[in-house]
Order: structure tokens, then sequence, then C-alpha cells
């Protein structure tokens, strides 16, 4: 027999589940032209330079700057999507037309992001005026990693600067909220300012990741300049582009 409370709640230690808020990193694929001809070609192009990185990756569809005249089969080109090996889970912005058919095909309307989801959390008071946040802690101390990290490895610094004074291998993943600090040779996946921060870098010793990215913007592999592979350099967001300098 199931323990109840005296509210008549079932007991959570005999609960069959668990209810939790977490949060998850996930790619954005913006729409721009869903009916162009070489949206597909192009697509299957960038999925094929890394396909461990894409492959299975859950995504959210962003149609926020099509126009209102768009006509097009949103479950037909999710499906198409899929066929690139990403799951679309969610979608954010588009004319009507394009959000019901992305809500009968399943996905979930997300948020505008990071700064959204806090406002619809905020706690009011007893006269339901908004409560102020706590202010932000000064100084958070910086995550440091002292040994490799092996192939299949995930390492999260989350609110805070991820140093690592040993080599990341491939198949590794390196995320952090802030900076990244690599002093060694950078070979598998590294993800700064995952939740927006614009002003996050990349900094390693020898440049030979699979992926790297500046909230949310991506580079793989085969974009990367052969001039500045194996060298020390710095990686930041410069006008909407991710920059590539030496040190």
């Amino acid at each position: 027999m199931v323990a109840v409370s005296s509210a008549g709640q079932v007991n959570e230690r005999d609960a069959p589940f668990q209810l939790r808020g977490n949060s998850f990193t996930m790619m954005v694929l913006k729409v721009l032209d869903p009916v162009s001809a070489n949206f597909f070609p192009a697509l299957a192009g960038k999925v094929r330079q890394a396909p461990n990185f894409f492959r299975h990756a859950p995504i959210v569809l962003d149609f926020d700057e099509l126009s209102a005249d768009v006509t097009f089969d949103v479950a037909a080109f999710v499906a198409r999507v899929r066929e690139q090996y990403l799951l679309p889970i969610g979608f954010h912005g588009g004319p009507a037309t394009v959000q019901e058919q992305s809500l009968a095909c399943g996905l979930v309307p997300m948020p505008t992001g990071r700064a959204a989801k806090l406002e619809l959390a905020r706690p009011v008071d007893s006269s339901g005026q908004p409560v102020a946040p706590p202010p932000e802690p000064v100084f958070r101390p910086a995550l440091v990693i002292s040994e490799p990290v092996r192939s299949g490895t995930q390492i999260y610094a989350q609110g805070t600067d991820l140093i690592i004074t040993a080599p990341v291998s491939h198949g590794a993943e390196v995320l952090a909220d802030g900076n990244i600090h690599v002093y060694g040779a950078l070979r598998g996946r590294a993800l700064a300012g995952i939740s927006g921060d614009n002003g996050a870098r990349i900094f390693c010793q020898s440049l030979e990741a699979e992926v790297v990215s500046i909230a949310g913007l991506y580079r793989v592999s085969e974009d990367l300049d052969p001039s500045l592979l194996k060298k020390a350099v710095q990686i930041r967001l410069d006008d909407g582009f991710l920059r590539i300098a030496l040190l």
C-alpha cells in the first residue's frame, strides 16, 4: 500500500516519479528560407562535418524571421530535418499558421531566451508586485580541472569560468557559462557562454577542436583556418561573428 499524508498526497519517498526543474543546452536552427532548394543539402553538409556532435542532437526551430506570407508544410519540413539525424523538439516565433502547424507536429513552443524564462519564474509579494531577485554574487570561483578530460566526458562550469590545465581529448565536451581556458591541446568540443554571454571567450594552447562555440554560435573543425590549427588562440564573438586569433 502506498503511504499517504494527511493532505492526501503520495509520500514523496514512495511516489513512482519526481518532477524537477532543470536546464539543458540545445542548438537552435534559425530557419530563414525553408523553401530554398539548397536548404537541406547545406544542412546535410553541415551535419557531415561533425556527425558525432550533431547526431541525435535536440534542436529548436527558430521561425522568428519568416515573413507573414510564407507557406510551407511544417510537418514535411520537420520530417526532413529528422532525416539529418537531428531531433526537433521545439519551435520559436513565426507566423500564426507556422506556429499552428508546429504545435500539430508535437513541437513545444519555446520562450525567447533565458531572460524570459527568469521573468516567468519571478516571485511576487503580498500586493502582487514582483520581488526583486537577490543580487548576483560578486565573485564565484572558477572550476579548475587538473586531470586530462577523457573521451566521452562532459564537464560544465555553471555560472563561472572553466580552467583546464591538461589536454581535452577527442569526444570530450567542456561547457561553461563564462570563459573556457585550456592550458593544453583542445581536441574535443568547447562551448563557452552557453547561457547567452556574448562576451565569453575560449583560450587554448593548441587548437585541435571538433567544435567550438560562443553563446550558441558554432564552428566545426572543417571550418577552422588551417593556419590556426595546433596554435595558441583565443576565440570570441565580434559583431555576431566567431573570431579566432593567435595569442
